[in-house]
């Protein structure tokens, strides 16, 4: 089970440039967002990464306005540029990590496979990531599924984290989830 007091999240490369290339990319981004409302209701970090952002431009506004920090990378692999330093420099009990983002079938999985290498636990918000081929990102997210990694919806997370519903904020994240589900 994934605990509030040793989680963070992670938003891979929802960036300007890739974003447009992205099948089905701004329900991709609607799914990050929302997450991303209901992890900082929490009170669990969230910290950004951007592959590049001279080639594929920055985050996207919305995402990086989510994000407590937000890394830059040259490498697929986000724990070759500095991302576990900065996951355990918030909280060095931080052991569980949750990821979404772009592109599910390189920076996204390379990463998944970086942080699990690295004894990390890792489950991954399938509904919150993207690839411009749907192909791609079923193949990346079947390799994650491989080597161990979860693939968990934003609820089963977000209910995970708030244990029980005596939770001060389980109301709260009720009455969004509820809201949200009315709207679709």
């Amino acid at each position: 089970m994934f605990n509030p007091t040793t989680s963070v999240l992670i938003l891979v490369d929802y960036q300007t440039r890739l974003l447009p290339s992205i099948h089905n990319g701004e329900s991709v981004v609607d799914e990050a967002l929302f997450l991303a409302k209901l992890t900082r209701i929490l009170d669990i970090p969230i910290f950004g990464t951007e592959q590049n952002p001279e080639g594929l431009g920055p985050n996207d506004r919305r995402i990086r306005g989510c994000c407590d920090q937000t890394l830059l990378k040259f490498s697929f692999d986000a724990t070759k540029n500095g991302l576990l330093e900065l996951i355990q420099k918030v909280n060095p009990l931080n052991n569980q990590v949750v990821l979404a983002g772009c592109e599910t079938h390189v920076c996204l999985m390379q990463t998944a496979l970086g942080l699990r290498e690295k004894s990390f636990e890792v489950a991954v918000i399938p509904e919150a990531c993207g690839s411009r081929s749907p192909n791609d990102k079923m193949l990346g997210i079947a390799r994650m599924q491989q080597q161990g990694i979860a693939m968990l919806s934003t609820e089963m997370i977000v209910f995970e984290w708030l244990q029980n519903s005596r939770h001060a904020q389980f109301k709260n994240i009720l009455q969004l989830i509820k809201s949200r589900v009315l709207k679709d």
